[in-house]
C-alpha cells in the first residue's frame, strides 16, 4: 500500500509495502518462443552484456491464505491456458531491460495471489529468458519474438528517437502474438511500477468495449495530431460522432478476442500508413491507438495511470503526482527514474521506484 503525502506546496513521499508471504511456489520452466534470429542469444545473456545485466535474486512470495492452489499448480503444470490466470504483458528490450524487471517485482509484490499472474514477455533483438528466470526463478512465463521488420517501414520520425524503436510497436500485435486461449491481457510499459493488487485492475469490466484505460477528458486533444490532419476532413472525420479523449497506451485491459473478431491490428497499421505520406501526428504508438480507438474506451480509474512522472518528451524534468489515490506509478517521459538516479539527479517521485530495483548490488 502507498500512501503520498504533500506539505507546504512541497511534495514528500512515505512508501509502506506490504510484503504478502516469505515464499513463492513453484512452477515449471517457460517455454519461450523462438526465431532463428535470436538462436545466438541462447546462452547467458550477460557474457554478451557483461556491464548492463547485473540484478539480483528477486525475495519469493507465498500464496495468501485464501489464494486456491490446484494440483496442477503445486506439480508445477499450469499452462499459458489456465483460465484461473492473470495475464501481463510486457516488452523487454536492452535500454529498458532494468525498468521491466522493477515492473515484474512490483506485480510480485503486491499481488493477492502472485502465482497467479502469468508473463508474457515480448523481444525483438536478445533473448533475455535466462535473465528473467535466474532474477524470478519460479516465474511463470513465456517469451515471445516480435519481428522488428513487420513494422520497420510502417514507422515515421518521431518527437523523441526512443519512440520510434519498433518493439513500442509490439502491443498493437499482441492479439497474433499470444496464444488463442489467452483471451484477456493486461498490457504495461517498462517504465512503471505497480502499488497495488494487480489482480483488481484485472476484473476490469469492459462491457461491450474491446480495450480499457484511465481517460484524461480534461486534454487538449487536438495537440496529438498535426494542423493538416484537423484541416483534412478525411482524416478529422473519424472523430465525428465520438466524444474522444485521451488515454495513456502503456496501461491497458484489452480483450484479444474481440480485437481478433474485428481486426484492429488491420486498422492501426491503416493509420500508420497515412501517417507515412501524410505526417498526421508527432508521437509514436499513441496516436494509432487515439484514432481507432478514443471515444470507444472502457473507462478505468485514474489511480492506475499516475503518468508523466518523467516529465516531458524532451526535457523530462520532474513532475509531480496527480491528486487521488495511487495504484500505478509512470515514468512516461524522456525521464527514466533508473538513469536520474544513476545520474545522481533524480526527481523526489523516483525514490517510490527504487524499492523495486533488483539492477546491481543491495542499495
Amino acid at each position: 500500500m502507498l500512501w503520498i503525502m504533500r506539505f507546504s506546496g512541497f511534495f514528500s513521499a512515505a512508501m509502506i509495502m506490504i510484503i504478502l508471504s516469505p515464499s513463492f511456489q513453484s512452477f515449471s520452466p517457460a517455454e519461450a518462443i523462438r526465431s532463428s534470429h535470436l538462436d545466438s542469444f541462447l546462452g547467458n545473456p550477460a557474457t554478451h552484456f557483461p556491464d548492463r545485466f547485473s540484478f539480483r535474486k528477486a525475495a519469493v512470495f507465498r500464496n495468501a491464505d485464501k489464494c486456491s492452489s490446484s494440483d496442477n499448480q503445486i506439480s508445477g503444470k499450469t499452462g499459458v491456458c489456465d483460465p484461473n490466470l492473470v495475464h501481463v504483458a510486457i516488452t523487454l528490450d536492452v535500454e529498458y531491460l532494468r525498468g521491466s524487471i522493477a515492473a515484474v517485482h512490483s506485480i510480485l509484490q503486491h499481488s493477492l495471489c502472485p502465482e497467479s499472474v502469468f508473463f508474457h514477455f515480448l523481444v525483438s533483438e536478445t533473448n533475455l529468458e535466462y535473465l528473467v528466470r535466474s532474477t524470478f526463478p519460479q516465474l511463470k512465463f513465456k517469451v515471445y519474438y516480435f519481428d522488428p521488420d513487420i513494422v520497420r517501414n510502417l514507422i515515421s520520425t518521431s518527437v523523441r528517437q526512443a519512440l520510434e524503436q519498433p518493439l513500442n510497436y509490439a502491443r498493437n500485435y499482441l492479439a497474433d502474438l499470444l496464444e488463442p486461449c489467452v483471451r484477456r491481457v493486461i498490457y504495461l510499459d517498462s517504465d512503471l511500477v505497480v502499488v497495488d493488487d494487480i489482480a483488481k485492475l484485472w476484473t476490469t469490466n469492459l462491457g461491450s468495449r474491446t480495450i480499457g484505460a484511465p481517460e484524461y477528458c480534461h486534454a487538449n486533444f487536438t495537440k496529438y495530431f498535426t494542423a493538416s490532419f484537423w484541416s483534412n476532413i478525411r482524416f478529422s472525420g473519424t472523430f465525428n460522432g465520438r466524444r474522444s479523449c485521451y488515454f495513456n497506451t502503456g496501461v491497458m485491459v484489452i480483450d484479444l478476442a474481440k480485437w481478433r473478431r474485428v481486426g484492429y491490428t488491420k486498422r492501426i497499421e491503416r493509420w500508420m500508413e497515412i501517417q507515412k505520406s501524410d505526417r498526421i501526428y508527432e508521437l509514436g504508438s499513441l496516436p494509432p491507438f487515439l484514432l481507432v480507438f478514443a471515444g470507444h474506451v472502457a473507462p478505468i480509474e485514474h489511480r492506475w495511470n499516475q503518468h508523466g512522472l518523467g516529465g516531458d518528451n524532451v526535457r523530462g524534468s520532474c513532475r509531480d503526482l496527480h491528486s487521488g489515490p495511487v495504484s500505478l506509478l509512470h515514468w512516461s517521459g524522456s525521464g527514466k527514474p533508473w538513469l536520474r538516479i544513476d545520474s545522481r539527479q533524480p526527481c523526489p517521485l523516483d525514490a517510490l521506484w527504487a524499492p523495486y530495483d533488483l539492477y546491481g548490488h543491495s542499495h
